[in-house]
């Protein structure tokens, strides 16, 4: 069960990343029955269907076929989306840090830094940390 909700959810989100909604796939027999129309009416074949439809000659076939108007308007892939975006959530039964160390009340050190080389530079604010 879990491998068919994981596949079905990637292959929707990967559906919408290219645009195409469960309408675009309901509207697909509409697209079929007017590419039958457009080849018995003016003999084109598949590729010049979808370039007066989706294409370059999307404009010039508008204004020429004012009344096949509200069959174009039923055709699939005609929304305009501009942003999507996916948010996913994920809950863990244990935090990722987890912080078990305490800060120590009392520092002592032994720490003692000497300078074992020259520096050509001087004293400037790129030097190594000294303890007092």
């Amino acid at each position: 069960m879990k491998k068919i909700f994981t596949i079905g959810t990637a292959l929707l989100i990967f559906l919408q990343s290219v645009n195409i909604h469960f309408n675009d796939l309901v509207e697909m027999d509409k697209l079929f029955e007017h590419y039958q129309f457009h080849s018995d009416e003016y003999g084109d074949n598949f590729i010049v269907f979808l370039s007066k439809h989706y294409g370059k000659l999307k404009a010039s076939h508008s204004e020429k076929h004012q009344e096949e108007q509200q069959e174009h308007e039923q055709l699939p892939f005609q929304h305009q989306s501009q942003c999507s975006q996916l948010m996913a959530f994920v809950v863990e039964p244990e935090p990722i840090f987890q912080s078990s160390s305490e800060v120590p009340i009392d520092i002592v050190s032994n720490f003692h830094y000497q300078v074992s080389y020259s520096p050509i530079w001087g004293d400037g604010p790129f030097q190594p940390p000294r303890q007092a």
